[in-house]
């Protein structure tokens, strides 16, 4: 956050609120956006992970944000509302990142039942 908010201070936003555009103040082109994408991660990964499917398309950061959002125990409703899935379609689509949360969930049973 403390990077964005630098660039924020720095340049603006757009006065739609946008906070990347053109020299011009007009829209990234997906074009110019996946090539500075693409150059970011060679500059920010290992050889190895350049190699990854990892955040390969910036569209993949939304998936990282719901998975941490599900796995850090914001309740699905809230998730799905979020990312705009109906909690069927978030189930549908992420239910194995939740998979295999049983200590977890039983942890805060016996929690909830010590209170």
């Amino acid at each position: 956050m403390e990077i964005l908010r630098g660039h924020i201070a720095e340049f603006g936003t757009a006065a739609d609120g946008r906070i990347f555009q053109t020299e011009r103040g007009g829209v990234v082109g997906s074009t110019a956006y996946g090539d500075v994408w693409a150059a970011t991660r060679a500059l920010a990964f290992t050889p190895e992970q350049v190699a990854s499917p990892l955040a390969r398309r910036p569209y993949d950061l939304r998936h990282a944000g719901v998975s941490l959002w599900l796995n850090s125990g914001v309740p699905a409703t809230e998730v799905a509302e979020r990312a705009g899935h109906s909690v069927k379609v978030l189930l549908q689509v992420y239910a194995k990142c939740i998979l295999g949360q049983h200590d977890r969930a039983n942890q805060r049973i016996d929690d909830a039942l010590d209170d």
